[in-house]
């Protein structure tokens, strides 16, 4: 199989091209590895080669799955594939070989999924870039002077390179969606406990982690939804399921819409004009698809909105850093990890339980204000980020400047943040351009367990304005 082809499908196009056998998984598996060969030096996206148990897998013969032998990457954060260590992106690991698989590592081998490697994540998926001390820097295949941002940027670089069709991911403030936007593809913020972190985890950053992919088409996306989604017994989150499988909703007419507009972000963080006008263009577009659109927000005090997320997720970054530190026996020295993740552990030890409790109810608050938003619109669309584009070095987390690097991180998350505070799916679709030809993101949230309607959406528009065959050029 040429590199031509390859590019030429999607994953759901690789399973059926396989099903009818007119290319084998062994094929499409040795593709797949040569581009990761090809690509991999210049863009550092894989940061764990997985060739030989991949091989094994496909030898041995992959479950018949609606993926069946199609090639993908996990994060390197958070999610365990037996066999392999998970790093998260810090040299503050312990290289253990995780006994088990995850739950959403389970549904893609049960789709029948072919794992061939680990993707880079910023240290323990804190930063929207992806520049960590362990790996070095991912770069962006659009322009390698950029980054592809974080903390999926691994995941979202290796995709627009064109090395796996689709790429697991994870996002706790934008880090499915900011890559995604950074990297011309789509991606998908499930609901609240849609996906399961079972059996090592029952949240993330207090309910905010959700656990997803990264792919060139929505529906691909749909279908890996289709795989990993459901509840694992002692969930603390349970997502009302869809009425029929997602991968139905992919080509269904969404109906005249209610389309709320915003431009001006949730957390005070200034707005790139670029930005603004990219969803300015997206509504102008809903317009014509025959949605109707106003300008509309959910208000709540944007100061005490980002102090109080900030808190919480200080809080579960020290639990956890201290948890890791303890599991090599000493106690969590400051070189262990970078500054800025250090910064985030001695703002989290600072934190009380009732400070934490009464940070943790102001967000629940602001939830429900989301929620009851959502009661008058079916979706809000606004920019994916707040600024156009993450040049490498831009977000240093080495840097001596606290400050500074919080300042620039909130814009990054402005729009996305939000919603995994409040639980509600979002997606970046890949719908403008900046003027040094790097893709924008522009986002649509909508109410809880809605992804259906976000996948009529988001086709409607993949067909109105195509992005599919998009791709950076020079790289095989």
């Amino acid at each position: 199989m040429t590199f031509e082809e390859f590019d030429h499908y999607d994953a759901v196009g690789l399973a059926a091209l396989i099903r009818q056998g007119e290319v084998s998984e062994a094929e499409v598996l040795d593709t797949a590895l040569r581009r990761i060969d090809a690509c991999n030096p210049s863009i550092n996206a894989v940061v764990l080669r997985m060739d030989e148990a991949a091989r094994t897998t496909v030898a041995n013969g992959v479950p018949q799955g609606p993926l069946a032998g199609v090639p993908t990457l996990l994060k390197d954060l958070g999610v365990y594939c037996a066999g392999t260590p998970t790093t998260d992106g810090s040299l503050l690991a312990t290289n253990k070989l995780a006994d088990h698989d995850s739950a959403v590592t389970v549904g893609l081998k049960r789709a029948g999924m072919v794992i061939a490697g680990k993707t880079n994540s910023s240290e323990f998926g804190l930063s929207t870039t992806t520049e960590p001390r362990r790996y070095g820097a991912t770069r962006n295949p659009w322009n390698r002077e950029f980054s592809p941002g974080g903390s999926s940027g691994g995941a979202a670089a290796a995709v627009a390179a064109g090395m796996v069709p689709l790429a697991q991911a994870s996002d706790g403030g934008g880090s499915i969606r900011i890559p995604a936007a950074c990297c011309g593809l789509f991606g998908l913020k499930p609901t609240r406990g849609r996906v399961s972190m079972a059996p090592d985890r029952g949240e993330g950053w207090a309910g905010s982690s959700v656990l997803h992919a990264i792919t060139r088409s929505v529906r691909d996306s749909a279908a890996v939804l289709d795989a990993i989604a459901g509840p694992a017994p002692g969930d603390p989150y349970w997502a009302a399921p869809p009425r029929r499988p997602f991968s139905d909703e992919v080509g269904v007419d969404p109906g005249r819409l209610r389309v709320a507009l915003c431009t001006t972000t949730f957390n005070g963080a200034p707005v790139d004009e670029d930005c603004a006008e990219a969803a300015r263009s997206a509504a102008r577009l809903c317009i014509d698809l025959g949605h109707v659109v106003e300008e509309a927000r959910p208000h709540f005090d944007a100061e005490e909105f980002r102090r109080s997320n900030l808190t919480v997720i200080a809080a579960n970054v020290a639990a956890t850093i201290e948890a890791r530190a303890a599991a090599i026996g000493r106690v969590c020295r400051s070189d262990d990890v970078e500054k800025m993740t250090w910064t985030m552990v001695e703002r989290g030890r600072a934190v009380t339980g009732i400070h934490y409790l009464d940070c943790l109810q102001t967000l629940h608050r602001i939830g429900r204000i989301v929620g009851r938003f959502f009661e008058d619109h079916d979706v809000l669309l606004s920019p994916t980020m707040a600024v156009t584009t993450i040049p490498l070095g831009w977000l240093d987390m080495m840097t001596d400047d606290p400050g500074d690097y919080r300042d620039r991180v909130v814009r990054t998350i402005g729009f996305t943040s939000l919603f995994n505070t409040s639980g509600n799916p979002a997606m970046s679709v890949p719908l403008a351009w900046s003027d040094e030809g790097l893709p924008i993101g522009v986002q649509f949230a909508t109410k809880m367990a809605g992804e259906a309607l976000l996948f009529r959406l988001a086709a409607q528009l993949e067909k109105a304005k195509p992005w599919f065959e998009n791709r950076p050029g020079g790289l095989s």
